[in-house]
């Protein structure tokens, strides 16, 4: 089984090399990078690539590492038992299961996404560590060890908002998604904009590019951005042309789909205004 992007995925040959990496040697694959650089993208796509089953859990700020394993309800078995309902007899009825355990029990292998781990509190990462180590977990309540039938190949995807713990990364495959380059974001652009203007799209990404590279830019635009951007422009039918800034307004057209807060639009206003006093 080896992956090689798809159709509708610009997979760089360092990624391809880290996912085929993390298959072979039966380690969760840790992919950090900045937000809208393709990382839970690419879990789906390697499903899609294997043609495996794709199973995916979203950590939020409350999301403990227990939820992934399984949750017991006994506030709803209390409540049967105070009602003379005779499924409380069996435990089993009260046990929800989680993703973990969903994709260790699960008859074919899985791709599994833990996405942006990041988010939840710093202990998150190390109380997963056995279950993603021996793949396995106990159930306390009903004394079943629940072991997977085929090791699921793990994405674990981080924005690095925070350090993760050193025991946690150990036990990873870990890559970086680095931002792409002209021509890779070219190949991209084509994938989601086939046949788009050279003359436009080599406009389009030099302003992008400028962009991203302005000093004080409190939030550099991500891919998913320039694609939105790019679609904006096109459905707008501008041309190269139209893209041109002048001294006078440093704003790129469209600019909400780039700029996604106040001081980064003001920033552009403010260098507008000090390329008008040069003048």
């Amino acid at each position: 089984m080896k992956f090689a992007g798809t159709e509708s995925y610009v997979a760089t040959e360092d990624l391809t090399v880290a996912v085929n990496a993390a298959v072979a040697l039966e380690r969760p694959l840790l992919v950090k990078g900045e937000p809208g650089t393709g990382k839970t993208e690419l879990a789906l796509q390697v499903s899609k690539a294997l043609g495996l089953p794709m199973m995916e859990w979203h950590i939020k700020s409350t999301t403990k590492a227990q939820q992934g394993l399984y949750e017991y309800d006994a506030v709803s078995r209390l409540r049967d038992s105070q009602l003379g309902d005779p499924k409380v007899n069996d435990v089993k009825n009260y046990i929800k299961q989680g993703k973990l355990w969903q994709a260790f029990d699960a008859d074919g292998r899985v791709v599994l996404l833990i996405d942006e781990i990041d988010k939840a509190d710093i202990e998150f990462p190390n109380d997963l560590l056995q279950e993603l180590d021996k793949m396995e977990f106990h159930v306390y309540e009903t004394g079943q060890t629940i072991r997977a039938k085929q090791r699921p190949i793990v994405i674990i995807t981080s924005n690095n908002e925070k350090e993760l713990p050193d025991a946690f990364l150990r036990r990873c495959f870990f890559h970086y998604i680095r931002f792409p380059d002209m021509d890779t974001m070219r190949k991209i652009v084509e994938v989601h904009h086939p046949g788009i203007k050279d003359s436009l799209l080599t406009s389009a990404l030099t302003q992008f590019y400028e962009i991203r590279e302005t000093a004080g830019l409190k939030k550099k635009p991500s891919t998913s951005e320039v694609l939105d951007w790019l679609k904006l422009l096109l459905a707008e039918d501008l041309s190269a042309e139209d893209l041109a800034r002048d001294a006078g307004n440093s704003l790129p057209k469209l600019h909400g789909a780039l700029l996604k807060n106040e001081q980064d639009v003001h920033l552009f206003e403010r260098l507008a205004f000090l390329a008008r006093g040069q003048r």
